[in-house]
């Protein structure tokens, strides 16, 4: 059996590769966060889904169980996110790392494809040797101590940030004066994409007045 790892438009629906189209076609079942979106993504291509299982942090534990269950049967699977590529920032890793644990000969087949931290990284100029992703920064509690990693690490760095925070967050890098250079990139590969660039103080007048809503990656120059 396998438990393919599917990769899936950030937002440009052209962005699907046609190896994850054939798995698609394949698998009878498809883990998603939301069946709502992923069936708009089969829409979009015009082809049936397969049957639809919902699968994301909130999912209790009898619903990983009945999805291991599907895989000790011989049942090939594929998992989606809402965007992107499943494991990172989302609970693919867990539910990976538990069937790994279960099943002895199961295959973990990765399906590459869009990756908002790769993309924004890919475009921002900065050393991409060697970085840091930190993810979604926690809103409050190891927050004060993350920012000043950030601030004191030799490394280039990556975090998302959504749309209510992004403001607050540079505000507060301010703070502990960051002067590093930075990329904040918006709704990378979506209609209103932007990709803002310079430092802290010359990237925050050009978020003002703006519809700051979707999620945002920021990149940091350490290096």
């Amino acid at each position: 059996m396998k438990l393919y790892i599917v990769a899936t438009p950030l937002g440009n629906l052209q962005d699907l590769s046609p190896r994850a189209l054939g798995v698609f076609q394949k698998v009878k079942f498809l883990l998603c966060e939301d069946t709502r979106k992923t069936r708009k993504l089969f829409s979009a291509y015009q082809i049936s889904a397969p049957r639809l299982i919902s699968y994301h942090q909130h999912s209790n534990p009898q619903k990983v169980k009945e999805i291991i269950q599907l895989l000790k049967k011989g049942e090939d699977l594929a998992l989606v996110s809402d965007a992107g590529t499943p494991g990172i920032s989302d609970p693919g890793n867990k539910l990976i790392s538990l069937a790994l644990k279960e099943i002895n000969n199961l295959e973990v087949v990765p399906i590459p494809g869009p990756c908002a931290l790769i993309a924004a990284l890919s475009v921002a100029g900065f050393p991409s040797d060697r970085f840091l992703f930190y993810g979604f920064l926690p809103r409050k509690k190891g927050r004060k101590k993350i920012l000043q990693e950030i601030k004191e690490s030799s490394w280039t760095i990556v975090f998302y940030e959504s749309g209510y925070r992004i403001k607050k967050t540079l505000e507060e890098l301010e703070e502990i004066e960051m002067e590093k250079d930075l990329v904040v990139a918006r709704e990378l590969t979506k209609k209103f994409e932007s990709i803002y660039r310079g430092s802290i103080k010359e990237v925050q007048p050009l978020l003002k007045g703006k519809n700051l809503k979707g999620e945002f990656t920021v990149v940091i120059n350490n290096q």
